[in-house]
């Protein structure tokens, strides 16, 4: 060690431990992006006109019955950069398009929900937007009209998501059993993803406090396969794109089931 100062010691112990405390919980979470700045970006639409987008409103997160609240049918697909491979789920942006980009967008700020990924080399940035939210973004009366336009630039920013009222729901998926628990957490507020999760049993009707790590299945979708069956209550803690927690404890009571979603008590603000 000889020409190291004890400043230079102190620095490289002090990044060690920072590297400790981040690998101990998974790969450390992106920030999200700036809530100030407009990027550029390219925008089409699917679905129905006045729709959702997909027809089951699930989409590759596999939220469902997205033309109901909050979502409202405004929602969208998103290229890599913004799906993130499931971790831009349910993230919140504010869209705007200008006459200099079509006759009849307005230059109004409409907020949208990723909920589905697209793959085309369009641009850097890419919005498949429902019929409904690709409309908004028009002159009163000329939704129909800027829909005939196929493909508009456009602009986006990111936003906190707004859902007053409402608390995260863990929705378990069907098919599962004692041994295997996909879960997704909907009304996510503020960040609106979720990039970490982790489950806590119980033992004799007490919390083990002992974390295991779930993984991400596919979308907005969590599981945990397990040889020992995960009996309830279980508790839920989730973290955000921007290093948020939260813990439901005892969110699933014993005799969980699939397809049945669980309101928690707990919410982002």
């Amino acid at each position: 060690m000889a020409g190291v100062t004890a400043n230079a010691v102190a620095l490289v112990a002090l990044l060690c431990m920072l590297v400790r405390s981040t690998s101990s919980y998974g790969t450390p979470a992106p920030a999200p992006p700036s809530t100030s700045v407009w990027r550029a970006a390219k925008a089409t639409w699917y679905g129905r006109p006045s729709g959702a987008g997909p027809d089951n409103n699930g989409g590759a997160c596999n939220y469902k019955n997205n033309h109901l609240a909050p979502f409202f049918s405004m929602t969208s697909c998103g290229n890599q950069l913004i799906f993130k491979d499931g971790a831009g789920c349910g993230a919140c942006y504010q869209i705007r398009c200008n006459k200099t980009s079509h006759p009849e967008c307005s230059n109004q700020a409409k907020t949208i929900v990723i909920t589905d990924v697209n793959y085309g080399p369009v641009a850097k940035y890419y919005f498949d937007l429902s019929g409904t939210a690709f409309g908004s973004m028009a002159l009163p009366g000329r939704s129909a009209q800027l829909r005939r336009a196929g493909m508009i630039h456009m602009q986006f920013r990111r936003v906190p998501c707004n859902w007053p009222g409402m608390k995260i729901t863990f929705y378990i998926l069907k098919g599962a059993n004692p041994y295997y628990l996909p879960v997704m957490a909907e009304n996510v507020n503020r960040d609106g993803t979720v990039v970490k999760m982790s489950i806590m049993r119980s033992k004799d009707g007490r919390p083990t406090n002992i974390w295991e790590p779930m993984y991400r299945s596919f979308g907005a979708v969590w599981r945990r396969d397990s040889g020992n069956p995960m009996k309830g209550p279980l508790s839920l803690r989730i973290t955000s794109d921007s290093g948020k927690t939260l813990v439901a404890n005892n969110v699933f009571p014993a005799g969980w089931k699939g397809g049945v979603g669980y309101t928690s008590k707990v919410q982002f603000y």
